[in-house]
C-alpha cells in the first residue's frame, strides 16, 4: 500500500529526513558536512526555501 501524500500548507515548516542509501554513511570527514551545508544554502536559496534548523548525523540529515 503506498504512503499517503504529504499535506503541504503554505508558510508551514516541514520536517524532512534524508538518509543514506541503505542507511549507509553519508558524512565521513568534517569537509563532507561543510560541503553539504554549503550546497544546502545555495539550493534552498535557488528554490526560495528557508531552513530553520538542521541536524547532520553520519548517516542521515534532519531539516526543518
Amino acid at each position: 500500500m503506498p504512503r499517503r501524500r504529504r499535506v503541504v500548507l503554505p508558510n508551514t515548516p516541514l520536517h524532512l529526513i534524508q538518509r543514506g542509501n541503505n542507511r549507509q554513511v553519508c558524512f565521513v570527514a568534517e569537509e563532507d558536512y561543510r560541503f553539504y551545508l554549503d550546497w544546502l544554502k545555495v539550493s534552498a536559496g535557488q528554490a526560495g526555501c528557508q531552513v530553520y534548523a538542521y541536524v547532520l548525523r553520519t548517516n542521515h540529515v534532519h531539516l526543518w
